[in-house]
């Protein structure tokens, strides 16, 4: 039986997968975390997701009593295979498909079939994801059409009703940015900025406005753009 007021978020640690936890918190009695250690290159992501899990559990008591376990599951048969910007020391460019070459085919579908699998042994139906074709590098796996196909073949191929939830789906990253502060204030507002983690590089020595990072591949530049123009419409409205 998979209970209704239950979810599992994939969580990596990043801006949009903590918006989304929030997003859940917010809505469910019983919030679970699961994350995936492929052999990415900024896999300094997944030591950010603990800070911004402590600091959710420090700064929001409510939501920390709704946060049930954290599940780490390694997956680097993905970074194996995968010839690609994000799991090989290559430079980022745009492939002979007019797809970037940080696109890990494949990726999002093993997330949501593990997350599933999870899901399943927990009793969990709500499963969530940061998927956006909004402001996004134009990955197929994060359509709107490829998360519909995947939650009907899940529900087929086990059986079960899940829903698969993607609440960024039609968000550009401004109004990402807006739904943190909507949900959690400044504080998660804070948590974003100093704890998550976005850039490709995996770089987070140097301190932008808008967080850590090198300020100069796709993940940084849509953060940085996003955020400028968060902070631009915040303050129209004051």
């Amino acid at each position: 039986m998979l209970t209704d007021n239950r979810a599992l978020v994939l969580f990596s640690g990043g801006q949009d997968s903590t918006t989304c936890l929030a997003w859940a918190l917010d809505r469910f009695a019983t919030v679970e975390t699961i994350a995936f250690d492929y052999g990415q290159r900024h896999v300094i992501e997944l030591t950010c997701r603990k800070s911004v899990l402590a600091e959710i559990r420090q700064q929001f008591p409510d939501w920390a009593a709704r946060m049930g376990e954290h599940h780490l599951i390694e997956l680097s048969a993905l970074g194996g295979i995968s010839q690609t910007a994000l799991t090989r020391e290559v430079a980022i460019a745009i492939g002979e498909l007019g797809l970037p070459n940080t696109f890990v085919p494949g990726r999002n579908l093993l997330f949501l079939t593990f997350a599933a699998i999870v899901a399943y042994r927990r009793g969990i139906r709500h499963v969530i994801g940061g998927m956006c074709e909004t402001d996004f590098s134009g990955y197929p796996d994060c359509r709107d059409d490829t998360i519909k196909a995947m939650q009907l073949a899940l529900n087929l191929g086990m059986a079960a009703n899940f829903v698969l939830h993607t609440p960024l789906m039609w968000l550009d990253k401004a109004e990402t940015w807006a739904l943190a502060r909507s949900l959690g204030g400044g504080s998660l507002q804070d948590i974003v900025l100093e704890h998550t983690h976005t850039c490709y590089m995996g770089q987070r020595g140097q301190r932008f406005p808008w967080g850590y990072g090198c300020g100069e591949c796709p993940a940084c530049r849509l953060r940085a753009d996003g955020y400028t123009r968060f902070i631009e419409a915040s303050d129209a409205v004051e």
